[in-house]
């Protein structure tokens, strides 16, 4: 059995594509209502679920010579 890439080239670009296809998909399925236990229902937890774990691993700017505040 082949093993698993674990190192992968992606620009941010390519990410920022990838964020943006899984917020049209989340919305398309979103807007369909689907009932829980569905596969549409588990399809847009899973979508959801990927595009929080792809926030969490983001690197937001902070400037370092000045006081942030945020808004």
């Amino acid at each position: 059995m082949p093993n698993y890439n674990d190192m992968f080239e992606l620009s941010v670009e390519d990410m920022d594509l990838i964020e943006t296809a899984l917020r049209h998909t989340r919305d398309s399925l979103s807007k369909t209502q689907p009932e829980t236990g569905s596969g549409d229902a588990e399809t847009l937890r899973r979508v959801h679920a990927l595009l929080g774990r792809l926030h969490n691993q983001k690197i937001f700017y902070y400037p370092k010579d000045k006081v942030y505040v945020s808004g």
